[in-house]
């Protein structure tokens, strides 16, 4: 498997450097994308100027603002996230068709069987940064490897704005050799923990005590041992949404809510949400699940299969009646998934008696349905709504405004 040629791309501090592009004026400021001080919530991703701070990924916003009060707090925007996320992808998607998205700003790109086409892989890498540079004003870090891990640590390896190449496992091992081992993929902070107790700290104490990491870890040990000389046979692997079991969307309430009426326009919305995104597919769904997490962190869920759909009104009211019949404590998080997913020419959808008998309506409201997709695909998503969508957006917002605003005073 060591003639294979992977190409990792990791965007740089993506949500801040969105912000950056859109706003110049926050241009070497720390910015701290994620919640506000004083909501529940951790950091999103933030600019390299509030990392010098300490601030990072995951971090709860109260240590974030803690190490950095002089920081810029805000919000993500992930319609705006998207939109650059699929300009970059269309720029990856133009060197290979075996592309996996790890996140919106990070994926891995095998190039093995496309790399002559583009002049090699150190030329589809500086393409690949000129061209996001050039059509989203944004930055990008590149690494070149033979397998996953490599190509992983490569992009690492000179960020921000960087290209890094590892030919082989002998330069792998030669970079990596006196890194901790969190270095490897894999090795998370319990699995770290684990080693550095038996005195295991870094890829080299690895690789002179294999028989006791294998009898710390067991099989996880072995895939270690592997790692740290270099080897790793995973396969980059496209991600198809229109194979996926099930999607789902979810929302947490920076405040618990007793308002049921304001979590149904909050299901109303996510299912609008959802709709879009299984049309697009070309997708209907037979399984609708309400997702719910209370206040003291207690999650359920409820479900009701049905006839296969993929209308936002049948999705809307399946949830909402599933949530007519759960306790009414405080919810903290709420969320839709579908399953049972079938595409529209799979022949699973089947007629009921009713259908029948309204057989030429139904082909009208397929043939404006087919207009009104059309549209979306050429405008965005969001140029259609309906009266009840739309009354249910201004409701949320202006809800949640006015909580953002009890709880400021």
């Amino acid at each position: 498997m060591n003639d294979r040629i992977i190409i990792h791309v990791d965007m740089d501090a993506f949500f801040a450097a969105v912000e950056v592009r859109d706003n110049p004026d926050l241009a070497g400021r720390p910015l701290i994308i994620g919640a506000l001080p004083g909501e529940r919530g951790v950091v999103s991703t933030c600019s390299y100027e509030a990392r010098k701070f300490g601030v990072r990924s995951a971090m709860s916003i109260t240590e974030a603002y803690r190490r950095c009060p002089q920081g810029i707090y805000m919000h993500p925007d992930i319609l705006k996230y998207k939109e650059a996320s699929g300009k970059i992808h269309e720029i990856w998607n133009r060197y290979t068709n075996i592309v996996e998205y790890i996140s919106l700003d990070e994926g891995y790109l095998d190039v093995t069987g496309s790399h002559k086409l583009f002049g090699g892989a150190g030329a589809i890498a500086r393409e690949i940064k000129e061209r996001t540079k050039q059509e989203t004003g944004l930055t990008c870090s590149v690494g070149i490897g033979y397998n996953m891990t490599s190509a992983k640590i490569a992009s690492e390896e000179k960020k921000p704005d960087g290209l890094f190449e590892i030919p082989g496992p002998e330069a792998f091992v030669d970079l990596v050799i006196d890194r901790n081992v969190r270095v490897l993929y894999g090795v998370g902070a319990k699995t770290a923990e684990k080693l550095m107790r038996a005195g295991i700290r870094t890829v080299r104490d690895i690789r002179s005590n294999e028989r006791m990491v294998l009898s710390i870890l067991g099989k996880h040990g072995g895939d270690i041992v592997a790692l740290a000389n270099g080897e790793d046979n995973r396969a980059v692997t496209p991600y198809y949404e229109e194979e996926a079991k099930s999607i789902g969307r979810e929302h947490t309430f920076q405040k618990d809510i007793t308002d049921f009426g304001h979590l149904k326009d909050a299901l109303r919305l996510i299912a609008r949400d959802l709709s879009n995104k299984i049309r697009f597919a070309g997708l209907f769904a037979r399984t609708v699940t309400l997702k719910i997490t209370y206040y003291d962190m207690k999650q359920i869920t409820r479900s009701k299969s049905g006839e296969a759909t993929n209308r936002a009104n049948d999705i809307f009211y399946t949830a909402a009646a599933l949530l007519d019949g759960i306790n009414k404590n405080p919810v903290r998080l709420i969320g839709i998934s579908l399953s049972s997913l079938a595409d529209t020419h799979s022949g699973t959808r089947q007629l009921t008696v009713e259908d029948i008998g309204r057989e030429q309506s139904d082909q009208k409201t397929e043939a404006l349905n087919g207009k009104i997709l059309a549209l979306q695909r050429q405008y965005g998503k969001d140029i259609i709504k309906t009266g009840s969508e739309m009354d249910a957006e201004k409701r949320f917002k202006k809800a949640e405004a006015d909580r953002k605003g009890n709880g400021e005073k």
